[in-house]
């Protein structure tokens, strides 16, 4: 790859995205690597018109984030000599559009950092419905006893049959983590080899196949309208009484008024990060339900999370202006199936 540092001077740079996220993002230690291979405004805007430190004409790299506009071809009129967006979050569908790949942009995703808190919230989901802590903790706290030896028969994690399906960037992130756990894993994903699936440890199966086996289902699958109701009526039925559904992807895998009837029925529960819609409404039957755990999409980066995602920026940039290649680079022909 060509490098962007033309003759040792820094390229011109913006961050675009709400400011609020710009220190969580890029503090002091993380911009000072930035600044060592860009030029850099002093604060951040959703629209790069709306840079008011550096001149967008100048700008060469886009380091975009949560509330950056989509860069559209009117929005990229303003930018003449822009090479590259690197993006210090998870997906890029949001913002980049058509216009971006016929300008033949770099475009390069913070997404394999995102990954690894979301991989980790489900691990913890997993370990903790093994131990069905859920309605345990709600029937100990309206006044229950801790259950009896007969009552927690079904309980535990020894060999218990973990179902993902999606092995995308995170769905492998999370086969990874389960490895030290006597777990059974599973895994259906129709664009997963046999061999890569060996090569990860577990077992590919039919969709099908998997929900009528596994004790915990993790969705890990992009958003596309292939996978619109992926986990319909159909195959909720097929989950075993007891098993436990985790939505870490995006809710519109899942049809929501067939879950919502397994839920309220009582015979299967569910860890959901997101939901369609999302939010729920305040009066959905889902806050109420004891062996259901409802978040509000807090599985990906918060907080000092963050700052792992600037360092990557920091990492790609250094290496665009190196002309060294970007090991998170997206392609347009990786949309079908990123999330």
């Amino acid at each position: 790859m060509p490098s962007i540092n033309n003759g040792g001077a820094r390229p011109a740079a913006l961050f675009v995205m709400d400011p609020v996220h710009l220190d969580r993002l890029f503090p002091p230690a993380v911009r000072k690597r930035l600044s060592e291979v860009l030029r850099l405004p002093e604060s951040a805007a959703p629209h790069p018109a709306a840079a008011p430190d550096i001149d967008p004409a100048e700008v060469e790299v886009l380091i975009t984030g949560w509330g950056c506009t989509p860069l559209t071809e009117p929005v990229l009129a303003g930018l003449p000599r822009l090479r590259a967006v690197l993006h210090a979050a998870g997906s890029v569908k949001h913002h980049i559009t058509p216009a971006c790949w016929e300008r033949d942009l770099v475009v390069s995703s913070a997404a394999a950092a995102n990954a690894l808190p979301v991989a980790e919230f489900t691990l913890g989901a997993i370990l903790l419905s093994g131990k069905n802590a859920l309605g345990t903790a709600a029937r100990y706290a309206a006044g229950g006893r801790p259950p009896t030896v007969a009552q927690t028969s079904a309980f535990g994690n020894y060999r218990r049959r973990i179902g993902i399906v999606g092995a995308s960037r995170i769905g492998r992130r999370v086969i990874e983590l389960l490895r030290p756990f006597d777990f059974e894993v599973a895994v259906h994903d129709p664009y997963l080899p046999k061999e890569q699936a060996r090569e990860l440890g577990v077992r590919p199966l039919p969709l099908d196949e998997l929900c009528a086996v596994s004790d915990v289902l993790s969705l890990h699958a992009p958003a596309a309208p292939a996978t619109r109701g992926l986990l319909d009526a159909r195959r909720l039925a097929l989950l075993p009484d007891g098993a436990t559904v985790i939505n870490t992807a995006r809710g519109s895998l899942v049809d929501h008024a067939a879950l919502e009837a397994e839920l309220v029925s009582g015979r299967i529960t569910a860890v959901l990060d997101v939901t369609e819609p999302e939010p729920l409404p305040a009066d959905s039957p889902l806050f109420g339900l004891d062996g259901v755990l409802v978040t509000p999409h807090i599985a990906g980066a918060l907080g000092n999370e963050l700052e792992r995602l600037g360092d990557l920026v920091a990492d790609e940039a250094a290496a665009l202006c190196a002309g060294r290649p970007l090991e998170h680079r997206v392609h347009r022909s990786d949309l079908d199936t990123i999330a």
